[in-house]
Order: C-alpha cells, then structure tokens, then sequence
C-alpha cells in the first residue's frame, strides 16, 4: 500500500463527503459546502489516499483544507479530517506537515485552527506539532461544545529550509 498526499480536485467531492459523514457526528460539510472549497474559495484542499493494491481504487482517507486571506500572512486549518480506522497511524501528522508546508509556500507566517474542547486526540497531535493554546471559544459548535482556538508560527521553519 503506497500513501498519497495531492491537491484535491473537484472530482474527489463524494469521496470527500463520505469521509465527513463518516468522521463526524455534527458540524459535517454538506456537497454544497464541499464544492466551493474545493472550487471557489480562497482555499487548498489536500487529499491524502492509499493505492490499494489492484483491482481496488485508491481510498481517501483523510483530507484537510486551508483558507487564505488576501494582504494576511496567517492561513486558517479550515478542516482537517482522518478517516477513523486511520487515526493514530501517523498519517495525520503528514497531512498536517504538508498543509502547514502549502501554507508557507503561499508566504504565511503563522497558521491558525479550532478544535473541538472535548477532542483530546486532536489537541494533543496539533501540541505535538507546535501550536499553542490562544483562547477558548464557548459554544462554538452546534451541539453547544466550546472550541479551542490554536495557533502556530511557521517562521522558524522557514528560517530552517532558509539556513
């Protein structure tokens, strides 16, 4: 089995809702939703799928988007999903990697998110990966959960890949 990291396209919208339905239990993107960011935002979508071996098609199994605001140098982690017999294997640490590397290439200096308070996993990969708590965002979801607001810088790295 071989992993895949690639731009989404438009024609990755089923398999990018399935993969919502099947990840979340609320606050899921419908097609409607799906299809302007992959095709009309100021927004990356990158998937991340396994070739099967033949004669099985790729699966996606996980994908994450970043939004960009015109004259800002801080991208937004929009979504980010990992297809639940996924998690833990590592593969969200490489999708996080290279939109945090699609981020930088576009110019931006730090890289923003919200994570559900009750998702513990989830914070404790994007800790892992550098960001830091900012502030708590009651009620954020629509279930009433309150949101974590976290923030990374990408200016190191970039001096890294500079020096």
């Amino acid at each position: 089995m071989t992993i895949q990291l690639r731009r989404a396209t438009g024609d990755d919208l089923n398999a990018l809702f399935r993969l919502e339905q099947s990840a979340f239990t609320g606050d899921c993107f419908n097609r409607r939703q799906l299809w302007y960011l992959l095709n009309r935002a100021h927004a990356e979508t990158w998937a991340l799928e396994c070739d099967a071996e033949a004669p099985m098609p790729a699966k996606l199994l996980g994908y994450g988007t970043l939004l960009f605001r015109l004259g800002s140098s801080r991208a937004r982690l929009y979504s980010f999903c990992v297809h639940p017999e996924s998690r833990g294997s590592g593969l969200g640490r490489q999708l996080l990697e290279t939109l945090e590397g699609a981020a930088r290439s576009r110019g931006c200096t730090r890289l923003g998110l919200e994570v559900r308070a009750d998702n513990g996993a989830a914070k404790a990969l994007y800790r892992r990966m550098g960001f830091r708590l900012e502030r708590c965002l009651p009620g954020y979801y629509e279930d009433g959960c309150a949101a974590w607001q976290m923030l990374k810088s990408l200016e190191t790295e970039v001096l890294k890949e500079e020096g």
